[in-house]
């Protein structure tokens, strides 16, 4: 992996850690951004589209759950990896983040090549313009003719429209239901779903696919997807 391909920014209250960052990620060739402030760090983002944003939990403007969910708003970010800095091991806190929109957490105080090594699995999985994943799901579905036609997944925006209603998802959301509704009435494990749209590289909470789903039926109602217990889910057509 090429770091120079990658804008990285980050955001963090406290100078001695942002240098530390920088310092680090600048080395290994990443083209990198930061600010202290939250309200900053949204106003960077919206004009330099990042790959990776590191965005500290406790910030004093707007603290880093909030700003998250504003980041998630922004469409042209869509595709953004969001990873939290923290300190912080509370459950609490890591399913807010994830229901907000990030895609991992990393724990406070870090090693350079630790660090290093998160970065690289993350960025793998970006897959920033083609995304294989969500293209095989979504060619799937274009050709099954059994599939509600009220459901309309729009891969180049990460975008659903339900009910001729447009709804804006966030990236591993949108994954998510790409992969569920690949192979309708398939079952698919909660292994099966870790490894395909997080990696095994990527370190999350168990509860990390139950706040996904949790969102998905939020935004599309209970009929699509059904939980099958001790197992897995699927998507029903």
């Amino acid at each position: 992996m090429d770091p120079s391909k990658y804008k990285v920014l980050l955001v963090d209250d406290e100078p001695d850690i942002l240098e530390f960052l920088r310092y680090n990620l600048v080395r290994e060739g990443y083209n990198v951004y930061q600010t202290t402030s939250s309200k900053e760090a949204i106003q960077i983002a919206r004009t330099t589209i990042p790959h990776l944003i590191l965005l500290d939990v406790m910030m004093p403007d707007m603290d880093g759950v909030e700003t998250c969910g504003e980041l998630r708003k922004i469409p042209e970010l869509n595709k953004t990896i969001i990873a939290f800095l923290t300190a912080r091991a509370e459950d609490y806190s890591q399913i807010a983040g994830f229901e907000a929109g990030a895609d991992d957490y990393i724990t406070k105080p870090i090693k350079p090549k630790v660090l290093q090594s998160r970065l690289v699995a993350l960025l793998k999985r970006h897959q920033f313009s083609n995304d294989n994943i969500v293209q095989n799901a979504v060619d799937e579905i274009s050709s099954n003719s059994e599939l509600d036609q009220t459901l309309i997944i729009d891969r180049e925006r990460y975008v659903i429209i339900k009910d001729k209603q447009e709804m804006s998802l966030p990236r591993k959301e949108f994954e998510l239901l790409s992969l569920l509704s690949s192979k309708p009435n398939k079952v698919f494990t909660r292994e099966d779903i870790f490894r395909t749209v997080w990696g095994d590289d990527i370190i999350v909470g168990d509860r990390t696919i139950d706040v996904h789903i949790r969102k998905l039926r939020e935004k599309l109602g209970d009929r699509y997807i059904k939980t099958i217990k001790g197992v897995g889910y699927k998507f029903v057509d």
